[in-house]
């Protein structure tokens, strides 16, 4: 096959869900596989996660969520997005919690249930400090009242998110935990508790104490990536992910040679260049080219010029490599590994744009 390809490792994702599941003590987890599950294909790991009893699971948008349903997956889906006034009745029809993240938005709700006699499922998401979507902290008091007033909105969890969790200064995340504590007490100070709490992100688990409630949101760590390089690295989690393309040409060139576009690659020597399926508009960062490299047979064979929008050229010195072989450009399988955090950290990147940036045109494979 002359195009790049993306093993999808299944095994190798219930490994990494049994190794959080016990670095968080049993809680819950909530499996984040919104954006297509960070570009492994949101449907199959959700049903391979739930076959393996992950029963929580969360995407950004309504369509993702149908699209869960679609696939037969049973457990509960929370939607990130704002909730939609034109789409409360596919939330019903399809089971869907969605998210109250602006007064207007439980508004919304209680005019729902008075209009239908349904009752919308909801989790409450409050701001401690992202600034994104969310509650503001003063409003509280206002909202939970609310609630209060009708209990046949059926909020059953409230969560926030974390903006600093994945850093080595911890001092604001410990702001936002406190903020979070503090909106918590609130509640239960007016008589409201919720079923499902919610603080702690893949960040979170490996580096924020005390930040664990009852259900965890873990996306990045259950594909097999650290969220940066500041947090303790020490589970022993795989990359699902295997992404890997064909030779389809080697040349042998003297040196003085310029390779790509540019010519900001020039070979020191008569060297043999290979010509790989693959490019930018498959996912692989542009960037990488600076200070990149392939796996070939457990060596690392560095990128030569700039990586094109479908092939990109390497150097494989005085190697001969059979046209047809594949190089591994993430992820790990026999004697071959990159980790994508590698690539992240030095093209000053996260693991989660390069995951959600390789291309829908690049087939997946899954295995395990």
């Amino acid at each position: 096959m002359i195009s790049p390809k993306v093993t999808i490792h299944l095994d190798r994702l219930k490994a990494n869900f049994d190794l959080v599941k016990k670095q968080v003590n049993g809680k819950t987890i909530m499996a984040v596989v919104k954006a297509n599950g960070y570009g492994h294909g949101g449907a199959t790991c959700a049903k391979t996660l739930e076959g393996h009893g992950c029963d929580f699971f969360a995407v950004f948008s309504i369509d993702e969520g149908i699209e869960l349903r679609d696939a037969g997956i049973q457990s509960d889906i929370l939607i990130f997005s704002r909730l939609d006034q034109s789409r409360l009745n596919e939330a019903i029809n399809y089971n869907l919690i969605l998210n109250i993240s602006h007064r207007m938005d439980l508004d919304n709700v209680i005019t729902y249930h008075k209009e239908t006699g349904f009752s919308l499922r909801t989790h409450l998401k409050v701001d401690t400090g992202m600034t994104r979507l969310g509650i503001d902290v003063d409003s509280i008091p206002e909202i939970i009242q609310l609630l209060v007033d009708y209990p046949e909105v059926k909020c059953e969890g409230i969560y926030s998110h974390f903006a600093t969790a994945d850093e080595g200064d911890l001092s604001y995340a410990i702001e936002q935990q406190t903020k979070f504590k503090s909106i918590l007490n609130v509640a239960y100070d007016m008589g409201y508790s919720f079923k499902n709490i919610h603080l702690s992100n893949s960040g979170a688990v490996l580096n924020v104490d005390q930040s664990l409630y009852n259900v965890v949101r873990v996306g990045m760590l259950l594909y097999g990536a650290f969220p940066s390089s500041e947090v303790p690295m020490d589970l022993p989690i795989q990359p699902v992910m295997t992404f890997k393309a064909p030779i389809v040409t080697v040349r042998k060139v003297p040196a003085g040679t310029h390779v790509s576009y540019g010519g900001v690659y020039e070979t020191d020597s008569i060297t043999h260049i290979g010509v790989i399926q693959c490019g930018f508009a498959d996912g692989l960062p542009r960037p990488w080219y600076e200070k990149g490299y392939v796996s070939h047979n457990g060596k690392k064979i560095k990128i030569a010029g700039r990586i094109c929008m479908d092939q990109f050229m390497v150097d494989f010195g005085n190697t001969i490599p059979n046209e047809g072989d594949e190089v591994l450009m993430i992820g790990q399988e026999g004697p071959d590994e990159i980790r994508i955090e590698t690539i992240s950290n030095t093209i000053q990147s996260t693991p989660y744009v390069i995951a959600t940036g390789i291309g829908g045109r690049t087939k997946r494979i899954y295995q395990g």
